[in-house]
């Protein structure tokens, strides 16, 4: 076994088990606080620190980790979570809003600092030459860590009715709190540590195509996220009756399979360069939930509609994914990745934070079907933005 793939195992290993906490944790807060009568709005609150330190830390942290060192930056965030999880195994009294939300801004940053120092990584694992490897090492990253937050869903509605609140979060802080320790002496030192040390105001991407990609990023994930964050969760529970179990569930089983697409995304995209695959799969992707709203306007079976609609857009949503965390990888320069890298994903948290906002507020002021137009429309915005890539070889060459 190569020294490269070693320390791609120990990075794909710390991106896994961060991410089944963030995924339990997500779960957990949604349902807990909807059982305790918080409206949408106020649930998708909650969530508002979480994506704004993620907008924060992913244009901070590509600094960091340029500066520091991307062995650094990734174990600060698995601390970081683990404190967070600390924080919210207080006594239920404790669990106060602005507590809660304090504890979400921390694990904001924290799995920012872990997803950017994760794909920074990969980059510095693969020659420039080898592009098909890295698109699967990629999208293997990647796709295996939603499977894992899908797992995550469904454990985290598990643990919430096996241990309760506090006890959930008290199990996962200690399962992570070994990953740290583990992680402390296995990744490698100075990791994506930058030869020139760079400025502050080098964290402002100054490249077109990375620039244009993260716009389209923005858009993608605010596209997702203003149904699927609380609207659907909801929905599921209100309209539906579905109990935690089926909800945790079933958001777990399509993440997996959105996950495991997103691992074979190379397959089925085949030739990479250019910028068509990825303006192509965005159209077809916009099509999906303007269908769903549709169909629900027309007084289909609900259940039918939803469920295969979502099937639908979790396999396209998958593949725009998997294109797009191929091209930030690929698109960025060698030394200083982690500062591309996080400026894509500060784009990429600022669309996660756009649709969490709308998922509450949408949904309770006009319904699902509103959340699905909008959807389509920002999915829409993410295509023409992608019709602006440069061809990967000319940024190579550039």
């Amino acid at each position: 076994m190569t020294a490269a793939i070693r320390q791609y195992l120990v990075i794909t290993g710390n991106y896994w088990a961060f991410t089944l906490t963030d995924g339990a944790l997500r779960m957990l807060v949604v349902l807990h606080f909807h059982q305790l009568g918080y409206s949408p709005l106020e649930i998708a609150l909650l969530f508002i620190f979480y994506e704004f330190f993620g907008v924060v830390t992913n244009l901070v942290g590509g600094y960091l980790g340029a500066r520091m060192g991307l062995n650094r930056t990734m174990n600060i965030g698995l601390f970081l979570q683990i404190a967070a999880l600390a924080m919210l195994a207080v006594p239920a009294a404790m669990l106060t809003v602005p507590w809660v939300m304090a504890a979400q801004a921390i694990s904001g940053i924290a799995k920012d600092l872990n997803k950017m120092s994760a794909k920074s990584g990969i980059k510095l694992l693969v020659p420039d030459e080898q592009q098909g490897t890295l698109y699967k090492w990629v999208a293997i990253l990647t796709g295996s860590k939603n499977t894992l937050k899908g797992v995550g869903f469904f454990l985290g509605g598990v643990l919430l009715m096996a241990a309760g609140f506090q006890g959930a979060v008290v199990i996962m802080a200690v399962a992570l709190s070994v990953v740290w320790l583990a992680s402390l002496f296995l990744l490698g030192q100075d990791l994506g540590k930058s030869k020139a040390k760079p400025k502050f105001r080098e964290i402002l991407s100054k490249s077109r195509a990375i620039n244009v990609l993260s716009a389209a990023r923005m858009f993608l994930f605010g596209a997702r996220d203003i149904w699927f964050v609380v609207a659907l969760p909801v929905y599921l529970h209100t309209v539906f009756g579905w109990d935690f179990w089926k909800v945790g569930g079933f958001m777990a089983a399509w993440v997996i399979g959105y996950g495991f697409v997103q691992t074979i995304a190379p397959r089925i995209t085949g030739n990479m360069e250019g910028k068509q695959p990825a303006v192509l799969w965005a159209m077809a992707l916009a099509l999906i939930p303007a269908a769903i709203a549709s169909g629900l306007m027309v007084g289909w079976t609900p259940q039918v509609v939803i469920i295969g609609g979502l099937f639908l857009f979790g396999v396209l949503f998958a593949i725009n994914s998997s294109l797009h965390s191929y091209l930030i990888v690929s698109y960025a320069r060698g030394d200083g990745v982690s500062l591309d890298v996080g400026f894509y994903y500060m784009s990429n948290a600022a669309g996660r934070l756009l649709g969490t906002i709308l998922s509450g507020w949408v949904y309770q002021a006009y319904g699902l079907e509103a959340c699905l137009w909008i959807s389509a429309g920002l999915v829409a915005v993410a295509a023409l933005l992608s019709v602006l890539l440069p061809d990967r070889r000319a940024v190579s060459t550039a």
